[in-house]
């Protein structure tokens, strides 16, 4: 190949000296193009320690994959110097280190242009990493890992420092499987954590992790959390300054609950019941025609009928909490003594959970907070999970929602403008 050539492809690959593209073989039958490329130095700096002039021990050969050259797949290789450091060994560590090269990551098969072809493919456009490997020519193994050290290396760097609120929930992933997520509150919606199980530990897991990245657990100030009995008790031993702030998301889907459970127990006596349970679980703006005829039943002197009642009517305080003039609290106080005189067991039963966590609903209504950006994550999860039909390991599904809702610092697409 003639020098205008190796010195066109040194250019295009981004190759500087004292590197430089040797050959250029081209292989048509295998649908393949091989680069070699050479260091001639002798003498090169100190990977580690950046002692310069060190003598070079030996070359190691290693290859790459590269972007795809037209239709071809290409593959950089090259005899990789290993330098022998003087300094280094007077200090008895390792003398002989492998000199890091600049189309590369350490360890990885890839060059950097791949990855960061791999991380648009599975970030931006989302699809599958089954379906990446198919389409470059990769094993979904390989991908798995280079995508895993990519996230994890980003993840590693991500700044928590200004975190002062947080949401926690839970995710089930099939099978039994649940995971916790943390996301920050304020700010950026950005998920900060992602763990296995759901109990105390993992709100302890969050505090070491958040200290990690620069973050301090008593600066937490709320936390937007349900009324899980192991979320409340790993806040109070991991963040037990910060205020606990109890969804109302999850407040209506414990009143949906009790609706049911009244019309559960009414529909053996009063048959119209049957086959209603949604009518009674959906906001009216997203009523049918048929629900709407069937409109009387609310108007009933049926139990469940009350029981909706209710449950519209404590939705109605909850919304309340947005208007700056409304006295949520004394609605809500009025709501409780209005539901345990219902002589409706579940709506008692309701009524109490919330007076038992009284402190924490009214963080609630006073900060107007949610977890509406948890349950927003949790659609996300639940669309990657569908697209990829499943994770085989959990390490791999926190790869990926690391990837889509952590905010990272990732390598750019190798075709984004400037």
């Amino acid at each position: 190949m003639s020098d205008p050539m190796k010195e066109l492809f040194t250019a295009a690959l981004g190759v500087e000296s004292p590197w430089k593209v040797r050959a250029v073989r081209f292989e048509p039958e295998a649908k393949t193009i091989h680069f070699d490329l050479a260091c001639d130095a002798t003498r090169l700096p100190c990977p580690a320690c950046s002692a310069p002039d060190q003598p070079i021990h030996d070359r190691l050969r290693r290859d790459w994959q590269h972007l795809h050259f037209f239709q071809y797949r290409a593959l950089l290789h090259a005899d990789v110097p290993r330098v022998r450091c003087a300094r280094c060994g007077e200090q008895d560590g390792p003398d002989v280190k492998q000199v890091a090269v600049p189309w590369a990551r350490e360890r990885s098969g890839f060059s950097l242009l791949f990855e960061a072809m791999i991380v648009t493919l599975a970030g931006m456009s989302k699809l599958p990493v089954r379906q990446i490997g198919a389409l470059l020519g990769v094993s979904e193994g390989r991908l798995w890992r280079s995508l895993g050290a990519l996230v994890e290396q980003a993840h590693a760097q991500a700044d928590m420092s200004e975190v002062n609120a947080v949401g926690i929930d839970e995710k089930h992933i099939g099978r039994g499987r649940v995971v916790t997520v943390v996301h920050e509150a304020e700010g950026p919606c950005r998920v900060l954590h992602v763990s296995e199980g759901a109990k105390a530990a993992n709100v302890a897991q969050f505090a070491d992790a958040l200290r990690e990245h620069g973050g301090d657990p008593a600066r937490i100030e709320r936390c937007t959390l349900d009324m899980g009995k192991h979320f409340i008790a790993g806040v109070n031993s991991s963040m037990p300054q910060a205020e606990q702030c109890f969804d109302p998301f999850h407040i209506i889907k414990l009143a949906n609950e009790a609706v049911d459970a009244v019309r559960r127990a009414e529909v053996a006596e009063h048959p119209e019941l049957k086959r209603t349970r949604y009518l009674w679980l959906k906001d009216a703006s997203d009523w049918s025609e048929r629900e709407i005829g069937l409109h009387w039943l609310r108007s009933s002197r049926l139990k469940t009928a009350r029981g909706w009642r209710l449950k519209e009517s404590l939705r109605d305080i909850l919304q309340g909490r947005h208007c700056p003039n409304v006295p949520v609290v004394t609605l809500l106080e009025g709501w409780i003594r209005w539901a345990r005189r219902s002589r409706l067991e579940p709506f008692k039963r309701l009524g109490k959970t919330l007076r038992q966590h009284w402190d924490g609903v009214c963080n609630m209504l006073r900060h107007a907070n949610s977890n509406a950006r948890a349950e927003s994550i949790n659609a996300d999860i639940q669309a990657a999970i569908t697209r990829a039909r499943g994770f085989r390991t959990f390490r791999n599904l926190r790869t990926v929602v690391y990837l889509l809702k952590a905010g990272l610092d990732l390598p750019n697409s190798p075709y984004a403008r400037e």
